[in-house]
């Protein structure tokens, strides 16, 4: 038997440089969502129950608006907070971890996270068991 030379075909794609394959653009609404996600899941946060007329519509947690142009981004978080938490400590952590997600996984640049604390629930224990 003879050894055949590799073809191209058997080396894998051919990479091209970024610059040649054309332009990515993540929508705010995704980097809004990491967001969200990323706050949510600091220690600490909480959710609130969304009402309309005096209806229950489930959980609400932290709510992201996001503005900025091209690669850099600047965040306002509203949340709201377990009673009794050390407020500063859990917003510097949300700010990290916010900033850090969304860096990560767009490899866009926060330049600035505003947060809203909107309340502050204590942990109440339900009244039927």
């Amino acid at each position: 038997m003879t050894d055949a030379a590799p073809s191209a075909r058997d080396e894998g794609p051919v990479r091209r440089p970024p610059e040649d394959r054309g332009k990515l653009r993540i929508d705010h609404t995704v980097v809004r969502k990491i967001a969200q996600y990323a706050a949510d899941r600091v220690p600490g946060t909480t959710t609130v129950a969304k009402k309309v007329a005096g209806l229950g519509l489930g959980e609400q947690g932290s709510a992201v608006r996001v503005g900025g142009d091209g690669n850099d981004v600047d965040l306002h978080i509203e949340l709201a907070l377990h009673y009794p938490a050390p407020v500063r400590e859990v917003v510097e952590d949300v700010r990290a971890r916010v900033t850090e997600d969304v860096r990560r996984l767009t490899s866009y640049q926060v330049r600035s996270v505003d947060v809203t604390i909107s309340a502050l629930l204590p942990d109440i224990p339900p009244r039927v068991r």
